[in-house]
């Protein structure tokens, strides 16, 4: 499981994914003091009983990262170099395995490598 300062590289299967229906079981974290393409900065579970649909929960995702992002990196999302990158349940794990959890990631816009934590960096 995915925690806040965690950092990871995007696997094959978030490439392959395109940014859709990623699982946080194909990310695998290594050190934020190496070259990472993401650093999650906010975990989360949503309080909601059915699951609401695909790009409703996508929408809440965002939604509810950018709320957390300016606290995280020091700097408004518009003024930044940075993405949010929201990890959310499909429905499968929404229905097997009760999987209720939002994770929130940052990127360079331009996908180049981050060193270190993003956290504070106002950037």
């Amino acid at each position: 499981s995915m925690r806040a300062g965690d950092c990871f590289n995007d696997s094959q299967e978030v490439i392959d994914a395109g940014g859709d229906a990623v699982e946080a079981q194909d990310l695998a974290a290594l050190p934020c003091t190496e070259p990472h393409d993401n650093e999650v900065y906010a975990v989360f579970d949503l309080s909601l009983e059915r699951f609401p649909g695909a790009e409703a929960l996508s929408d809440m995702a965002s939604d509810q990262c950018l709320e957390r992002f300016e606290s995280f990196v020091g700097m408004s999302y518009e003024e930044s170099i940075l993405n949010i990158y929201p990890i959310y349940p499909t429905e499968v794990s929404w229905s097997q395995r009760s999987d209720r959890e939002i994770i929130c990631a940052v990127y360079h816009m331009e996908l180049e490598k981050l060193t270190g934590s993003m956290k504070g960096s106002g950037i």
